[in-house]
């Protein structure tokens, strides 16, 4: 996911991390520790795409940011698979009917497939991308 570069700063006033997506442009939390200012922003990543889907808006584009303030927060896979789905689904043209029709659900459980709170089938997420074309490839790593 292109989104998630955060910008991790010392608290001024409170003490502890302040965290900020710059590329979302709102949003803000903080954390006494590295360690609870990572669980908060990995909170506030989810939340901003969130809001950013069910308002259908497109995400936005990442921009590059370097320097050791600037931090990668991870969101677990199913959040990850469905962001790039909601920007595959904006890019198609596609309506939400015509997005349901094609991978077989009722229309009306279509902005399930997008929420990133709700527990999908990996096989319904690999069924849309297929509607556009597209290919869900998941990958194991090494934790760094």
């Amino acid at each position: 996911m292109e989104h998630d570069l955060a910008l991790f700063e010392p608290g001024r006033k409170a003490g502890g991390c302040v965290v900020t997506f710059p590329d979302f442009g709102y949003g803000v939390t903080q954390g006494e520790t590295g360690t609870e200012a990572m669980e908060m922003a990995q909170d506030l990543l989810m939340l901003t795409i969130g809001d950013f889907i069910r308002e259908s808006k497109p995400l936005p584009k990442a921009k590059r940011h370097r320097g050791a303030r600037y931090r990668h927060v991870r969101l677990p896979a199913l959040q990850v698979a469905k962001a790039d789905l909601y920007a595959a689904f904006l890019e198609s043209g596609l309506t939400k009917a015509e997005l349901a029709r094609r991978i077989g659900i009722p229309k009306t459980h279509i902005d399930r497939v997008f929420s990133l709170r709700h527990h999908s089938r990996l096989d319904q997420i690999e069924a849309a991308f297929a509607a556009f074309g597209k290919r869900l490839h998941v990958e194991a790593r090494d934790a760094a």
